[in-house]
C-alpha cells in the first residue's frame, strides 16, 4: 500500500484541453486563422497532442492511482478519471479527423454521448461541492450541444461552438492556475 497523495495531476488535463479550446475556438468563432488545409493540419495536431495526450495521461494516472495503488481517495476523482480519459481519447479522433480533412458529420453521435457525460460530470461535481469544476462541465455541455448542431450542420452554429470553446477554454485556464496554486502553494481558491 502506498501513502495517499494530495498531488492530483488534474492541472495537466485542464491545461491541455484549455490550450486546445483557445486554439480551436477563435478559428471557429471568428474565422482566425482562415481555415484551409494547412490550418486544419495544425489544429489537428493541437487536438491530438495537447488535448488528447494531456487528458489521457491525466485520466490514466487518476485511474491507476484510484484503483491499483489507491493513492487517491476522493471518490469524485473517479468522475474526473472517466472524463479525462474519455475526452482525451475523443480528442485523438477529433484531431485526426481535422488533420485529415474528414467529415465532421459522424460527430453527431459523439456529441450526444459527450453531452450525457458532461451533464453527469456537472451533477457529480456540484453534488460534492466543487462548483468550479461543475461550472466547467456546464461549459462542456454547451460545447457538445453546439457540436451536435454544428455537425448536422446548422448554419451559424460553428460560431457558437467556437464561442463555447473559447469561454470554456478561459475557464480551464482559471482552473489550471487555481488548482496549481492550491496544490503547490496551499492556496484555497475555488478550483479542481
Amino acid at each position: 500500500m502506498f501513502e495517499p497523495s494530495m498531488l492530483v495531476p488534474i492541472s495537466l488535463g485542464f491545461f491541455g484541453l484549455g490550450v486546445t479550446y483557445l486554439v480551436w475556438g477563435p478559428q471557429e468563432a471568428f474565422g482566425f486563422p482562415t481555415r484551409d488545409e494547412r490550418v486544419d493540419r495544425s489544429m489537428g495536431m493541437w487536438g491530438i497532442f495537447m488535448a488528447g495526450l494531456s487528458q489521457v495521461v491525466t485520466g490514466v494516472i487518476l485511474f491507476v492511482g484510484l484503483t491499483w495503488f489507491q493513492v487517491f481517495d476522493d471518490q469524485a476523482l473517479y468522475m474526473a478519471a472517466l472524463a479525462f480519459s474519455a475526452y482525451g481519447i475523443h480528442w485523438f479522433v477529433l484531431g485526426w479527423n481535422r488533420y485529415r480533412g474528414n467529415s465532421p458529420q459522424p460527430n453527431v453521435g459523439m456529441a450526444f454521448a459527450f453531452t450525457i457525460l458532461s451533464i453527469l460530470g456537472a451533477f457529480v461535481f456540484f453534488d460534492v461541492g466543487l462548483w468550479a469544476v461543475g461550472v466547467l462541465f456546464c461549459g462542456l455541455t454547451w460545447v457538445y450541444v453546439s457540436e451536435f448542431f454544428a455537425s448536422i450542420p446548422v448554419p451559424g452554429v460553428e460560431r457558437i461552438l467556437g464561442l463555447a470553446h473559447t469561454v470554456t477554454g478561459l475557464w480551464l485556464m482559471y482552473l489550471t492556475v487555481g488548482t496549481t496554486l492550491n496544490l503547490a502553494l496551499g492556496y484555497t481558491l475555488p478550483a479542481g
